[in-house]
């Protein structure tokens, strides 16, 4: 399916004049771009009651829901989330896409924007620009799924449900931090980053970035892809050359917005019915961490699954093959209450 078979699509912008970030710092200007679909349907107040937000992962934009491995498994008739009985909004987070980023011009000197500021900016996109004041759901994957589970204790009462996948209801740290470091450190410390004021996109640290493909696919499924040397050889080539098309410090800012992550504290004040997805093969979120199941017991109602592992299932990309979780996706929304 393509992004044409979706009823009322629409793109905008909405600009947030002088928005200032956790850091302290402002922006005259912060643009964020997103685009609705769907079928809204109205309360007695005339308010849209039948909202979903849709939030991409880390090396995505907003138009990631429309592959045909998610929107041809999620939004079409009978499925999941049917297009003709809910409304949309997608947008690209600050520092993606088409929304505010240091590649827009100023380079370094764009604001240190955080995953807090993300949410604050949703939030007034949500209810300013589109005069939304409640969700009905909010789904997220990988740092989609991060910013969910902050939605839910941020703003306790905006949503009726929350569905975080592929993600860990704790701080960032160990595997998942370092590898997020090491690529840190590899644009930081590139000779042709001129700390961020580089006319050519850098060129060196790419050789590093395949780091975050190894930490985070399946290992079956990277054996499978590399049963060989010289396969091993093609496969990291090709990551390589995917880094290569993404700008440095686009990138920079986007690792470093994750640092300070950390819902732990506050996964009480969450009152929206929320179910976890994650995947049992996910390298960066493993199971054997122990962190999602004691998160989901402090919830009243809430839930989780480990996805098991197998042949259809590919680690953190696991999110990308809604086949591999939609399922569970339907049971949860089976259950929900309709506004």
């Amino acid at each position: 399916m393509t992004d044409t078979t979706w009823p009322n699509q629409s793109e905008r912008d909405f600009i947030i004049k002088n928005f200032q970030f956790g850091s302290g710092e402002t922006l005259p200007e912060l643009r964020q771009k997103y685009f609705t679909f769907g079928t809204p349907r109205r309360n007695s107040a005339g308010q849209i009651a039948n909202a979903v937000l849709l939030i991409h992962n880390t090396t995505g934009t907003g138009k990631s829901w429309l592959l045909p491995e998610l929107a041809g498994e999620l939004f079409g008739p009978d499925q999941p989330l049917d297009a003709t009985q809910y409304f949309f909004i997608v947008p690209d987070m600050i520092g993606f896409g088409g929304s505010s980023k240091p590649s827009d011009g100023l380079r370094a000197r764009f604001p240190h924007y955080r995953y807090v500021d993300m949410v604050v900016a949703q939030h007034r996109l949500i209810t300013e620009d589109l005069a939304i004041p409640h969700l009905h759901l909010i789904v997220g994957m990988s740092m989609g799924g991060m910013l969910t589970w902050m939605f839910g204790q941020m703003f306790p009462d905006f949503m009726d449900a929350l569905l975080p996948i592929a993600s860990q209801p704790g701080p960032m740290s160990g595997r998942n931090w370092i590898q997020r470091r090491l690529n840190i450190e590899a644009i930081r410390n590139d000779p042709e980053w001129n700390d961020g004021d580089y006319e050519k996109n850098p060129s060196r640290w790419v050789f590093t970035a395949p780091i975050g493909a190894l930490m985070t696919q399946s290992v079956v499924r990277i054996q499978e892809m590399a049963p060989t040397r010289e396969a091993g050889d093609a496969l990291y080539k090709r990551f390589v050359e995917r880094a290569k098309t993404g700008d440095a410090n686009n990138r920079l800012y986007q690792l470093e917005a994750s640092m300070d992550y950390d819902p732990s504290g506050d996964l009480d004040k969450i009152k929206a019915r929320l179910f976890a997805i994650n995947f049992a093969d996910d390298e960066l979120n493993p199971p054997a961490l122990g962190v999602l199941e004691p998160a989901i017991a402090r919830i009243p109602g809430a839930r989780c699954v480990t996805v098991p592992a197998g042949p259809t299932t590919q680690g953190h990309y696991s999110t990308m093959r809604a086949a591999v979780w939609k399922s569970y996706l339907a049971e949860f929304m089976a259950g929900l209450p309709q506004r």
